[in-house]
């Protein structure tokens, strides 16, 4: 089954109301959603969906299905069961959500003060990290630190731009992450840009403008491997 990815168009969207397709083991499948589902480094959603009746059922964890645009809502194992066909209004956790938007812009902007092949990376609310194929030696946490921070006080904003899988094979240097290749086979590949600072595949979840971000600290800069370096991140505030 399908569900339409409203957060794609509209990272913004705190609430929606959709109707259930589904419902299983695995999780529930809606006709649409707002929540994101763990993929690309980011962590699902989390939030809550509203029967009309009143019950309310804690999203845990929003997942990928085995079909192609199919996503599942995890929910606790005794919560009460949703019918196929019924209607319910979905509420994010927003402040979660955000600070995932904004720690996963800021990876964008890591991944251009640190001139590197990524190999690795992951967002959750607390901390994100990207990994590098560097020397540990040419990684320096003050550089970084304000480097990336004198790009967020500058501001841009963010665009969305979708190319064919034509024109991202004949641009292969648009991808960044070596550990994630971007899906291709629907036709069409999205993309993130930063004027004048970025551009790559990504399906996450972004600010509007980087100045959003509002700043970053460098929490620690580690070895995990001959051709992995991780710079782990976090918001300011």
């Amino acid at each position: 089954m399908t569900t339409q990815a409203l957060f794609r168009d509209d990272a913004y969207l705190r609430t929606a109301v959709a109707q259930v397709l589904a419902v299983s083991e695995r999780g529930i499948e809606l006709d649409r959603t707002i929540f994101y589902p763990q993929g690309g480094g980011q962590a699902g959603d989390t939030g809550t969906l509203l029967r009309q009746n009143g019950e309310r059922l804690a999203v845990v964890d929003t997942r990928k299905g085995e079909a192609p645009e199919s996503i599942l809502h995890l929910v606790q194992p005794h919560a009460p069961r949703l019918e196929p066909g019924e209607s319910v209004a979905l509420e994010i956790d927003w402040p979660r959500r955000h600070r995932l938007m904004r720690l996963h812009t800021a990876l964008h902007l890591l991944s251009c003060v640190v001139p590197a092949p990524v190999t690795g990376g992951n967002i959750v609310p607390e901390k994100a990290r990207l990994d590098f194929d560097i020397e540990l030696s040419l990684l320096d946490a003050g550089h970084i630190e304000r480097a990336t921070n004198a790009l967020i006080a500058a501001g841009a904003a963010t665009e969305t731009v979708w190319i064919s899988d034509a024109e991202l094979a004949a641009q292969p240097e648009l991808v960044k992450t070596m550990s994630v290749q971007p899906p291709r086979g629907a036709g069409r590949v999205r993309l993130l840009r930063i004027p004048g600072i970025d551009l790559q595949p990504c399906g996450g979840t972004h600010v509007a403008d980087i100045a959003e971000i509002e700043g970053i600290r460098v929490l620690k800069i580690r070895s995990e491997g001959r051709h992995n370096k991780r710079v782990e991140i976090a918001l300011q505030r």
